[in-house]
């Protein structure tokens, strides 16, 4: 009976680690690749320095020195780039709105420019002015200088049908002039391969995009990936899996609870004695960056046994019990010399385990929680690193803890965004969290604070809807969300603000006007009746009273703007994660040494990401 019992743990395991690509996963332009090159025509006087500035918010010698190594034969010197030449340009190609491959980069309107301009000078044709304008809050004749728009740039990951030897393509915009037959001639390529990648286009046409099969940094053509979501699979042929799966799962887990009735009526298992069904084969569990691999793909996270878990909390005793949640409950332990936190999950919550290992065995940041290991035995178990000093929501909502002072809320605010920044924009795939609140947020010993609990995050499909129900905490739901189910980071960038409404006031996301009042009203709401206030000082009312004095009210309205901009009705209008960093830390550096003057240099940057 126990070796029937484990063969059904196995089914039942293997069939949601294989399934959930299919399960989780649903989008229209789902791609097999993650890069992709951009075709940049370099005008007179540009510099390496200056064309990377348009692509990246990082390092931009760094991503010069990338550039170059894409470009070796016609780039011989960094800082002597000839004018009127192609370079190609690296970037991250991904699924964006759901329905077209491409990339959204972040550009800082300037005095002079317009959506035909920045399309035509700043990314020499690679995007248009109609599709810049598609994406962004304003008109194209009434863009306010200095504030960050959207640009989006297509890109291909191939066609399997016309050939799997090509997995890396240039986004080339057509010129007067060109055609088919030049283009083949310039590549080496065969016209009817070209024309292949690009059906039904125009290569004489003088403009557009084409796509065309790009050397690596080995001067290689790197061939297609062939990986789970492009496996060739019919909808028919995964609608067939699925149903099969979804009816051997049943079987299965009645089967299961059949047995383990059977079994209490025998005896009870002596705890070490219980069963182990720890998948290990590499069919299910996929160690190292075999991206062919299915199931989950664990890293370098250490594989926990039950016993060792259990002895380190005292059988899960409820003394070593630190917290609990929606999927499971936390327990402290020491676990090989380190201090970890250990969540326990039933078997039905098997999708948010899978999702939370898929992210952060993939996923490393300073400002995001480390994964130690994992443990499938008697029940699903996450092993984290222990933070020591609790979550943001028992700082703000509990009375037994000093209140936290204005400059380490704002750099806890800070090292939030940071971690939500990274997440959505420099993971390949790129995620969105799903339940951005306090309680997700931990706080160190040194007060740094790092985003928890990834167990509803989902791969960015941006503008889809869910067939599922809706997951995350009411009150930090944005309208598009909680509505119709629309996935995409704005989502995070909402609840976020309404996290920066939180460490203002030390309110809860629904307030209350008093215990017995039956009407409540959300966070947002108070402070957008507030902020409409002609006088600014109004935002004075709703700070946590237990600051008293301690705070500039200057940067406490500054912090409630970019609030305000984050939580706005349309998430078009919501600023990225990424310019919610760079306001966040201008208002870092100068809460930390504040002045009135140094505060009113900063509304300019507020105004900014607010799009006023």
């Amino acid at each position: 009976m126990s070796h029937f019992k484990n063969l059904l743990h196995l089914i039942f395991a293997a069939f949601i680690l294989n399934l959930y690509p299919y399960i989780i996963v649903t989008s229209q332009c789902n791609s097999d690749c993650n890069l992709a090159l951009a075709s940049y025509y370099v005008l007179p006087g540009s510099t390496l320095d200056h064309i990377s500035s348009y692509f990246t918010n990082t390092s931009l010698r760094e991503f010069s020195d990338e550039i170059v190594s894409y470009n070796r034969h016609v780039i011989p010197n960094k800082d002597d780039l000839r004018p009127n030449i192609r370079i190609n340009i690296p970037f991250s190609c991904g699924c964006v709105n759901d329905t077209f491959l491409g990339h959204m980069f972040i550009y800082q309107f300037q005095t002079g420019d317009t959506y035909d301009h920045v399309a035509r000078n700043n990314y020499t044709n690679l995007t248009t002015s109609n599709w810049i304008e598609q994406f962004n809050g304003y008109s194209r004749f009434n863009v306010p200088n200095g504030v960050f728009i959207n640009v989006p740039v297509n890109c291909s990951c191939g066609i399997r049908s016309v050939s799997m030897d090509y997995g890396l393509f240039i986004t080339y915009p057509l010129q007067q002039g060109e055609s088919l037959r030049s283009i083949s001639q310039e590549f080496n390529l065969s016209e009817s391969l070209l024309q292949g990648f690009n059906p039904g286009v125009d290569f004489s046409a003088g403009t557009g995009l084409v796509y065309i099969p790009g050397r690596d940094q080995n001067g290689t053509y790197p061939p297609m990936i062939t990986s789970v979501s492009g496996s060739g699979l019919s909808g028919g042929a995964i609608a067939g899996v699925c149903i099969a799966a979804v009816v051997l799962i049943v079987l299965s887990v009645g089967l299961y609870f059949r047995c383990r009735r059977s079994k209490k009526m025998k005896e009870t298992e002596i705890l070490s004695d219980k069963p182990a069904y720890v998948l290990t084969h590499s069919s299910f569990i996929s160690r190292g960056g075999d991206k062919e691999s299915s199931g989950i793909y664990m890293g370098n996270s250490v594989e926990f046994s039950y016993q060792e878990l259990a002895k380190a909390t005292n059988n899960f005793n409820a003394s070593c019990k630190i917290g609990a949640g929606g999927f499971g409950e936390v327990f402290f332990a020491e676990l090989r010399g380190e201090k970890a936190a250990i969540k326990k999950m039933d078997m039905q919550a098997s999708r948010e385990f899978v999702a939370e290992l898929n992210v952060l065995t993939r996923v490393h940041h300073l400002h995001l929680v480390r994964l130690l290991g994992y443990c499938m035995e008697d029940s699903l178990f996450v092993v984290y690193e222990y933070i020591d000093n609790g979550n943001l929501s028992q700082h703000l909502h509990s009375t037994g803890r000093d209140p936290l002072p204005w400059s380490t809320r704002v750099q806890i605010a800070l090292d939030s965004a940071k971690g939500l920044e990274y997440i959505h924009e420099h993971t390949d795939p790129v995620y969105v969290h799903r339940d951005i609140k306090p309680a997700n947020i931990l706080i160190n010993k040194n007060f740094q604070a790092k985003v928890a609990d990834f167990g509803l995050t989902k791969l960015v499909e941006v503008g889809s809807t869910l067939p599922t129900r809706l997951v995350g905490t009411f009150g930090y739901m944005s309208p598009e969300y909680a509505q119709y189910g629309e996935v995409s980071p704005k989502l995070d960038v909402y609840a976020f603000g309404v996290v920066l409404f939180e460490l203002i006031s030390a309110k809860a996301a629904i307030v209350r006007e008093s215990r017995l009042a039956v009407e409540s009203k959300g966070l947002v709401t108070l402070f957008e009746e507030v902020l409409n206030q002609p006088d600014p000082n109004e935002i004075g009312k709703l700070v946590d009273p237990r600051l008293g004095n301690t705070y500039p009210l200057e940067s406490v309205h500054q912090v409630a703007e970019l609030a305000k901009a984050c939580t706005q009705e349309n998430p078009q209008l919501r600023p990225s994660m990424r310019s919610v960093v760079v306001a966040l830390m201008t208002l870092s550096s100068a809460s930390e040494n504040w002045d009135v003057d140094s505060f009113h240099r900063n509304n300019e940057l507020i105004n900014r990401v607010s799009g006023r």
